[in-house]
């Protein structure tokens, strides 16, 4: 069974629905990554971007899933449920690493979303060996990426690009305990859904303090 444990430590607590999506997202994670890799014994070719990522013929079933727009119906499935839990990782990151320290709670639950922000959009919009035509399906981490990765429009890269960094100037005031941190994190949260959700979390948190 899937080890969600963390270690206790004075503070370092979720509320409870926030436990709750994280224990499940973990299972979703594991459970994607099965359904990413069952798409490697049914299709030659699960992500067309990656052609070779592929099996001899010899190891896989005698089947072919269909596909959504470009992708098999499990490596579909298998990556939204990697999308919708990846912040579950970042959460785990800040209850066994981050809550003592003081900056802790701002580098890993605003810091780490921002910077894997900064490195998807970075990533998507010039090494990501694009798929033709660009289909609303395409696995996006926010609503800013899924613009661009659904319609190749560099606008919406651009605005990524701003949000990410949005999220690196909260994170900076935050450690260094401005004023208007917990609204600058709360804004970035909410513009980075569902990666932001951890930001979010954290601005609501200082606000309410």
């Amino acid at each position: 069974m899937l080890d969600t444990s963390v270690p206790e430590r004075d503070g370092d607590s979720l509320p409870r629905w926030l436990e709750r999506y994280r224990v499940y997202a973990l299972y979703g994670l594991v459970a994607g990554t099965i359904l990413c890799l069952l798409a490697l014994f049914t299709n030659p070719v699960p992500d067309p971007s990656f052609p070779r990522l592929t099996l001899p013929a010899s190891l896989r079933l005698p089947v072919r899933q269909p596909r959504i727009e470009h992708w098999p119906v499990t490596y579909t499935v298998g990556i939204w449920l990697w999308i919708g839990g990846f912040p579950a990782l970042i959460l785990t990151g800040f209850l066994k690493y981050g809550a003592a320290d003081r900056p802790g709670p701002a580098l890993w639950l605003g810091g780490a979303p921002a910077a894997a922000m900064l490195g998807w959009t970075t990533y998507c919009r010039f090494f990501w060996p694009k798929l033709h035509p660009p289909t609303w399906n395409a696995p996006s981490y926010t609503i800013a990426c899924w613009g661009y990765c659904s319609t190749y429009e560099a606008l919406w890269s651009n605005l990524a690009y701003a949000i990410a960094l949005l999220g690196v100037a909260a994170t900076v005031a935050a450690v260094r305990r401005r004023r208007g941190a917990p609204h600058a994190l709360v804004a970035f949260g909410m513009l980075a859904l569902p990666l932001g959700l951890p930001a979010l979390y954290e601005g609501y948190r200082r606000a309410m303090r």
